[in-house]
């Protein structure tokens, strides 16, 4: 996937007025449905605990807006996995029929078993894999982290979250180094001493 930096700040600016707005708001590609599944998934990939997490982020509007736009092209990979998600949540969890009904220890043995399958890291079982592709794990994976850590002065997530839990401080701060090779640059006073 190429990282199209306008178009992730546009996702972003997206998703920044999406989590802010006092209305509810219309999704662009997702149904209510769809948003209600890919949020619970980026929840349970960036969760919250004491540190917002991709919810609080507003990562599923950032994706929503991402798929009408620079990732249209993954928008076939959302409508096969979120199906695949609820159908593998209903055979490893029977009686549970939408991954966002699960809990959050069922939503983690999920996706542990698409890990070990295969679809992360370490290799699932083959029920599961005809259910949930590796390249829908990854893309939501990777949409999830990139509307999490989006510059957020482009509009980013809610509150700089993701920069809070990286502990990127907001403000831009460019001092000078100070040091014998810069004493030259143009504009150079020397400073002033105090007489006694």
């Amino acid at each position: 996937m190429q990282a199209q930096w306008p178009s992730l700040v546009a996702a972003a600016q997206h998703a920044h007025q999406a989590v802010q707005s006092k209305q509810p708001v219309k999704f662009e590609v997702f149904t209510s449905e769809q948003a209600r599944e890919v949020e619970a998934i980026a929840a349970r990939i960036i969760p919250t605990d004491e540190l917002p997490g991709a919810t609080e982020a507003g990562v599923v509007y950032f994706i929503d807006h991402a798929l009408k736009t620079f990732a249209s092209d993954t928008l076939a990979l959302y409508q096969k996995g979120l199906p695949g998600m609820n159908d593998l949540t209903a055979e490893m969890f029977p009686g549970v029929v939408r991954f966002s009904a699960a809990t959050p220890e069922q939503q983690d043995k999920i996706l542990k078993a698409l890990e070990e399958e295969g679809h992360g890291p370490k290799a699932p079982t083959r029920r599961a894999s005809t259910m949930v592709t590796p390249d829908f794990l990854q893309t939501i994976w990777a949409h999830t982290i990139f509307g999490f850590l989006v510059d957020p002065e482009g509009g980013g997530n809610r509150d700089y979250a993701g920069w809070k839990v990286i502990g990127r401080d907001p403000a831009h701060s460019f001092l000078p180094p100070f040091g014998f090779y810069d004493k030259d640059y143009p504009g150079w006073q020397p400073a002033e001493t105090e007489k006694k």
